[in-house]
């Protein structure tokens, strides 16, 4: 074997092991559909989207597990050009501040809380079927008069979503369901696995425009804007 050629090939190696151990400590420990049920004077509207908890398994993100992902839209039919719509944001309410953290884990609080003991984190992909998100696992929830504008943001109250939606509109409920991991990362659809839900940008445009409008729809609801505030809708 030649130098160069001897060389080569401990390169590809190396190569490998690299692409290997970042597949390792990026891979998601596990997903979810996170899915958004409301009853209309048209029927029952529902929005979902697939999450990924990544726990940490590297220094490089400072021992963070974190979640990739975006907020669920639940488009509610047309109310003349803007139409109604309900957000769950990736954020939870503590008192007067919003947690960011929560939603890491709200599928194992979920499904603890269904089989009426702890779930952790190597037991969750073991975990089947549908189960409810209720009292504190609800995230924040708001609704935009116009999704063109953060700043026509309004906070929905879980029990009383007529209040802002109108007579007729209320929340059906919230659950999660495990889902596999795919192959990731080609986990592009089908037997390669579910991809993590993206497209919010579509629907709330103003996401993509310079400055910060996610603070201001927070502001808008009523709820505390941080330097984390984009973080209430997606997630990379």
């Amino acid at each position: 074997m030649s130098f160069i050629s001897k060389w080569a090939g401990l390169l590809g190696l190396l190569a490998v092991l690299v692409i290997g151990d970042q597949i390792r400590i990026n891979r998601p420990g596990h997903k979810f559909r996170l899915t958004v049920e409301v009853t209309t004077p048209d029927g029952i509207k529902t929005g979902s989207g697939i999450l990924a908890v990544v726990p940490d398994r590297n220094y490089n993100r400072g021992g963070r597990t974190t979640t990739r992902g975006e907020a669920v839209f639940v488009d509610l039919g047309q109310d003349g050009a803007k139409g109604r719509n309900l957000v769950a944001l990736l954020a939870h309410r503590q008192g007067a501040k919003l947690d960011f953290d929560d939603i890491n884990y709200i599928a194992l609080r979920a499904y603890g809380a269904a089989r009426g003991s702890r779930v952790s984190f190597n037991d969750i992909q073991r975990q089947t079927g549908v189960v409810p998100l209720e009292g504190d696992l609800v995230p924040v929830l708001v609704s935009f008069g116009d999704p063109r504008d953060p700043g026509t943001a309004r906070l929905v109250a879980g029990d009383n979503a007529a209040a802002v939606l109108g007579e007729g509109y209320a929340i059906r409920g919230l659950t999660v369901e495990v889902v596999p991991n795919g192959f990731w990362p080609i986990d592009f659809g089908g037997a390669l696995g579910e991809p993590v839900t993206r497209g919010i940008d579509a629907k709330l445009p103003w996401l993509a425009a310079p400055g910060d409008p996610a603070a201001t729809a927070l502001k808008a609801a009523g709820l505390p804007a941080g330097g984390e505030a984009r973080e209430s809708f997606a997630r990379k």
